[in-house]
């Protein structure tokens, strides 16, 4: 953990989903004073479906819960490596609206559903945020295996164990969070639909991609501030 905690949170019922991409893919989407950060030559498109569970500030003894849906990239910024988003969907107008304004990230309403079942999590989105192209995303997925924490330089441990964030508002800024490294198990997915990539200008990645579930985590997260 980092001693600047602004906010406390649990994240809940994660899947990391990623497929590699050539650099130019995304290089061109970025803002001045990024770069596209790869592993072995291959720069990644992630989608990250999880629960945000208890956030709030801290010393608060009260905290909201919602879902939310991300498509995502890593960087190399002036702070370091990081993670870009293309979007985030939440099912929390208060939320939303909050990260807005506070973060400069590009979060949008969301309607969410998170079912269980034993191991196998079923989550589900349609994006109801105006002015915006419209999103939907629907999968199953469940884990399988034994849980593993990524060794320091292998692919896994460059696509979760990132801590910081830069967002494009008027100008660049970086967020940092903090929390112990992530413990993984391989998990299967039925993506039955995603439009996220659509809906953010890319075309579809091709191959299968990589899927990882994660274990909850408590996340502690600064204050944006400029670069």
């Amino acid at each position: 953990m980092f001693d600047r905690r602004w906010l406390e949170m649990t994240w809940r019922d994660g899947l990391f989903v990623h497929w590699p991409v050539e650099p130019e893919v995304v290089a061109g989407r970025l803002p001045e004073g990024l770069s596209v950060a790869t592993h072995d030559g291959d720069a990644y498109l992630g989608i990250v479906p999880f629960v945000m569970a208890d956030i709030r500030p801290r010393g608060s003894p009260i905290g909201r819960s919602f879902p939310e849906l991300n498509l995502r990239t890593y960087v190399d910024g002036p702070n370091g490596r990081g993670v870009y988003f293309f979007n985030l969907d939440a099912a929390d107008p208060i939320g939303v609206a909050v990260a807005r304004r506070l973060f400069a990230l590009p979060y949008y309403r969301a309607r969410m559903t998170v079912d269980r079942d034993d191991d196998a999590v079923r989550f589900a989105s349609d994006r109801t945020h105006r002015g915006v192209p419209r999103a939907t995303f629907d999968a199953t997925y469940e884990p399988f295996g034994a849980p593993f924490t990524p060794e320091p330089g292998s692919l896994a441990a460059f696509l979760v164990e990132n801590y910081r964030f830069y967002a494009d508002g008027r100008r660049l800024y970086c967020g940092e969070i903090g929390h112990d490294p992530w413990t993984l198990r391989d998990a299967s997915v039925d993506l039955r639909t995603n439009t996220l990539f659509d809906a953010n200008g890319f075309d579809r990645p091709d191959g299968e991609p990589l899927v990882h579930a994660a274990e909850p985590l408590a996340v502690t997260a600064d204050r944006i501030r400029r670069v």
